[in-house]
């Protein structure tokens, strides 16, 4: 009988990373990051050059995955030369857009941003583009550059409204309005996020915020309606 334990895949890594980083760790872009892990999307090849660079990726991807995630550094690197060396592939769309997802799970704000801005000028028309998006500003919001980040999410939803990514985006905005003081706009957000992802972890956390928000500020909670139960008074 094997008893060999399975490799752990990319995307229980990221989520071991953030039970253990949870101060630190940013939903909006795990969100983003768990989205573009899958291989499989390279087995669809329109020609040579996709081919190749599927190669070149999957060879990556298995060697992070078999190394159990401690050669996450080594795998930036080598995602970044898939990106450089088969620019305009799907492959080398998708090697750019992991490596700066690892860079940001690794701390290296600036270093990711600077991915995801090149993503967004070289991959523009990228059905992930708005992933990208949500990574330039969650790598604002983790340096704690509250009003940038804030400005690159509104433009993300603003801009994409029909992106897959502007739930996260908008959750975030909650949050950030809530620590601006904003509570009426953080409930905006929140209410948005939770008819947009009814059943989901994210919708629900939305709805215990609305929740809180209205115990603390009691003005956001609607008012009672009038009662219609108060006794007639008959006029003789």
């Amino acid at each position: 009988m094997d008893t060999s334990v399975p490799h752990l895949t990319a995307t229980d890594r990221l989520w071991a990373w953030y039970e253990t980083n949870k101060q630190q760790a940013q939903l909006a872009v795990l969100i983003l990051v768990l989205l573009g892990i899958g291989v499989g999307y390279f087995l669809w090849h329109n020609s040579e050059k996709d081919v190749a660079s599927g190669e070149a990726l999957t060879t990556v991807s298995l060697s992070q995955a078999t190394s159990g995630g401690t050669a996450r550094g080594g795998s930036e690197a080598a995602l970044l030369k898939v990106a450089n060396d088969y620019p305009n592939s799907k492959a080398g769309a998708r090697a750019l857009l992991l490596a700066a997802g690892n860079l940001f799970v690794d701390g290296k704000y600036d270093q990711s941003k600077t991915q995801f801005e090149k993503f967004t000028h070289d991959y523009r028309e990228s059905p992930f583009i708005g992933e990208a998006l949500l990574g330039i500003a969650a790598c604002l919001d983790a340096q704690n550059k509250q009003a940038e980040a804030t400005a690159a999410y509104k433009n993300l939803v603003e801009h994409h409204p029909g992106d897959v990514s502007v739930p996260q985006a908008k959750f975030a905005l909650g949050r950030l309005y809530e620590a601006q003081g904003k509570p009426e706009q953080a409930k905006v957000m929140y209410e948005d996020v939770e008819r947009a992802e009814p059943q989901t972890s994210m919708g629900s956390e939305a709805g215990m915020r609305i929740e809180e928000l209205k115990r603390k500020f009691p003005s956001l909670a609607p008012s009672a309606p009038a009662s219609t139960n108060s006794p007639s008074i008959k006029v003789k």
